[in-house]
């Protein structure tokens, strides 16, 4: 793994994250716990700040970057950032699931309990309400999410990744 220090900023990462052997983390980024990134994924506190909650899981080649002197990225708990996902100066809320392969632009808004389907793109300044499914090119709202099955599924998710973490740690 590539953990860097750039302009007197490091990573804070707590003893209970895994990263992979392959991963970057860089900068001023802050974990919470319980969180995983994991192969070929890069995490890039060069030019503002990323600030990462508990339980969340950067699957393999995502890439969370910020933009400079405008947007820090901020991720939320219990999230689940897809793989080969581009997560880009924004908010992420607690218990979202970000798709495979979607892009979120500069400035968005994902609320609490949503899902962003796989290979979606979040365009600029876009607010994603809370309990709700968006996708497509741009992404859009297809429908509501019955929230008694999606608190769950997040949370099933969430300790999935800490229980695969818990393997490579071995």
């Amino acid at each position: 793994m590539l953990i860097k220090s750039v302009n007197g900023k490091s990573p804070i990462i707590p003893d209970d994250c895994y990263v992979a052997e392959n991963a970057t983390i860089v900068g001023e980024v802050c974990f919470g716990h319980s969180c995983s990134v994991w192969f070929n994924a890069v995490v890039r506190g060069d030019v503002n700040s990323i600030t990462i909650g508990n339980k969340v899981n950067i699957q393999d080649g995502a890439i969370i970057h910020c933009t400079y002197q405008k947007h820090p990225t901020v991720i939320g708990n219990n999230v689940s950032i897809g793989h080969n996902a581009i997560v880009h100066g924004c908010t992420i809320k607690d218990n979202v699931l970000i798709g495979m392969r979607v892009i979120v632009m500069d400035n968005c808004v994902v609320e609490s309990n949503s899902i962003i389907g796989a290979g979606a793109v979040v365009t600029q300044n876009t607010i994603v309400e809370s309990g709700t499914i968006w996708a497509g090119i741009p992404a859009k709202k297809v429908k509501d999410i019955d929230q008694s099955d999606f608190a769950g599924e997040i949370e099933r998710i969430s300790n999935n990744y800490v229980m695969y973490s818990s393997w490579f740690k071995e």
